[in-house]
């Protein structure tokens, strides 16, 4: 994110201390369980369907 966004996620927002990385969580159902704990949507967002292009963009 850093490279991208220009913001290391490593560093606190308020002291600009070094935070620590403690876990890396790759189980979904364990993800799952984490946010309805606290309370967050734990649910996907449904996808928009995609839009057709514009008839001007097919006419040459």
């Amino acid at each position: 994110m850093k490279r991208v966004f220009e913001i290391d996620v490593l560093v606190c927002p308020h002291c600009e201390g070094k935070r620590a990385l403690i876990a890396f969580i790759t189980d979904g159902f364990v993800v799952r369980k984490i946010l309805d704990h606290l309370g967050l949507d734990s649910d996907p967002p449904i996808p928009a369907p995609a839009r057709a292009l514009e008839e001007s963009v097919f006419a040459w």
